[in-house]
């Protein structure tokens, strides 16, 4: 096998094993490498929104794909540990965009559905995994629906259903499994369970989520933390400068990790 096959090969394997897989999401090379060096770490994920932000764009596919592709890739390059790339809708061109970005070496997406009609949905996903498919590299697509974000005032239950019906859907045209971001708790989340089946639903950590621990017991297959690492560093990083503004100065314990 070479190098991208075992990275493909060893993050499907970390989603379809009992473990609950944990990635803490990269936005650039130095920050891909302080997650990689925990030990704790198996697998990273990008965030597109925060890669958006670093290079002064808005979220949602402002930033242009050269762009995105060029990032994911020096974040690829810093590590050996799997990478999967968040390629937000595809650009337009899903099979093409899944395509190129393994040819930077990401060996896993996520596409979202941005709650499109139904039918758009399925077919997005199925051009997906035909483009990671036409370039033979084992790959996870992490294929998320938007049903509990934004405005909707329609009933949990109802929501769930549907989160339900199209993850199936996107099941069956060969992803890996289904993310359902959202603040959700126990009971939605044993709910989407149900419907997806043990080891295929992936849930994003926000503050007030359900904690690993209980996720692992609920038999969901992934947390990724999405912008919030960025949000979680950048806060420190505008409280120190407060500090140091208020006549502080640079607090003992910090390391050397750039």
């Amino acid at each position: 096998m070479t190098e991208i096959d075992e990275r493909g090969a060893e993050l499907r394997r970390l989603h379809e094993a009992p473990e609950l897989l944990q990635v803490v999401n990269v936005w650039d090379a130095v920050s891909a490498r302080t997650i990689a060096a925990l030990p704790e770490t198996r697998a990273l994920a990008t965030a597109s929104h925060s890669i958006a932000a670093s290079h002064g764009y808005e979220d949602g596919e402002r930033i242009p794909l050269e762009l995105m592709i060029a990032a994911i890739g020096r974040i690829v390059e810093a590590t050996d540990l799997p990478v999967s790339a968040d390629l937000e809708g595809g650009y337009g061109d899903p099979g093409s965009t899944i395509r190129r970005a393994i040819g930077v070496g990401a060996v896993g997406a996520n596409l979202e559905d941005a709650h499109r009609p139904f039918d758009q949905a399925v077919a997005a996903v199925r051009a997906a995994v035909a483009g990671a498919e036409a370039e033979g590299v084992p790959f996870a697509l992490n294929a998320r629906t938007d049903v509990f974000l934004g405005e909707d005032p329609r009933p949990i239950a109802e929501k769930a259903r549907e989160a339900i019906e199209r993850g199936r859907a996107f099941l069956d045209e060969g992803a890996t499994c289904v993310f359902v971001p959202g603040l959700l708790d126990a009971t939605v989340i044993e709910q989407l369970v149900g419907g997806l089946g043990p080891r295929k639903l992936s849930v994003i950590g926000v503050p007030g989520s359900v904690a690993p621990g209980r996720l692992q017991e609920l038999e969901v297959a992934r947390v990724s933390y999405g912008p919030w690492t960025q949000r979680l560093a950048l806060t420190a990083l505008q409280d120190a400068a407060s500090a140091l503004y208020a006549g502080g100065v640079l607090p003992d314990g910090v390391r050397v990790l750039n």
